[in-house]
């Protein structure tokens, strides 16, 4: 299997080429994706991982190559929209796990998950198992909070062989996730990897979710803020005033951002 990308249409925000697809269209991509035995990974972006990419050039890269670049943030699909993209829609990473687990209770789609602190991949499994009877989540791990060393390299791929998991869910939060995805896509026998970041703690009840009309009107960041705000201040204080002011200058043509793979 070739790690390869989508042809859906793209965004162009701040040079990150974002999907211009909505949570249905992106079930459909990688359903199809895993029955056609194809290789990539999927990062769900926000306004974080947009920010980011601004000044780690090999990030922004990562990003366009994904076989699927989805947006999870409300101002993404905004600026979408402004595009023309008008059925642009958020692809939020904890609905998108749900959806794909809805649509393979069967289990033809064998899950794995890789994230989180000690216990919350476990926790993570059977909140999934119980509320999907019949979803196939054949392994979880919950890796080191530093790169592996090559004796944990060859203990994940010797279980991948073993399992041959299709989605390979991956917890780590954004760029870690990312960059992890990038140089194991080709590495691990897996399908489909999927950065999904914080549903791990969300679906597992470790950390609790916005309420929708928080999620839709794009105030999600000030919710997550006011849980966590010793860890995510500088990511919503300074990167979000950031993020205006470099879309403003993108669209009245003061700066000019081009999308390259």
């Amino acid at each position: 299997m070739m790690k390869t990308t989508s042809r859906v249409p793209r965004a162009n925000v701040l040079g990150v080429g974002v999907g211009a697809i909505n949570l249905a269209q992106a079930t459909q991509l990688i359903l199809e994706a895993v029955r056609q035995n194809r290789k990539g990974y999927v990062a769900v972006t926000g306004v974080h991982g947009v920010s980011e990419a601004q000044t780690d050039i090999e990030f922004r890269r990562i990003l366009n190559s994904a076989f699927l670049n989805t947006p999870d943030g409300m101002p993404l699909c905004w600026v979408g929209r402004f595009q023309g993209f008008k059925a642009m829609d958020r692809v939020y990473g904890p609905d998108l796990m749900l959806e794909l687990c809805a649509a393979s209770t069967d289990g033809s789609v064998r899950h794995f998950l890789y994230g989180g602190e000690p216990g919350v991949a476990e926790a993570l499994r059977s909140s999934l198992e119980s509320r999907f009877p019949g979803l196939c989540v054949c392994g979880t791990h919950s890796p080191p909070f530093r790169p592996l060393n090559h004796e944990e390299e060859a203990d994940l791929v010797r279980q991948m062989e073993r399992l041959q998991p299709d989605i390979f869910w991956v917890g780590l939060s954004t760029p870690k996730q990312e960059r992890f995805m990038a140089a194991y896509v080709e590495k691990l026998p897996v399908r489909i990897m999927i950065g999904v970041g914080a549903a791990f703690d969300m679906h597992s009840g470790r950390v609790r979710q916005a309420p929708y009309w928080m999620q839709r009107s794009g105030l999600e960041w000030f919710f997550r803020l006011t849980q966590e705000p010793g860890r995510l201040w500088k990511r919503y204080l300074v990167n979000n005033p950031l993020f205006v002011a470099r879309i403003l200058a993108q669209f009245t043509g003061l700066k000019r951002y081009s999308v390259v793979d």
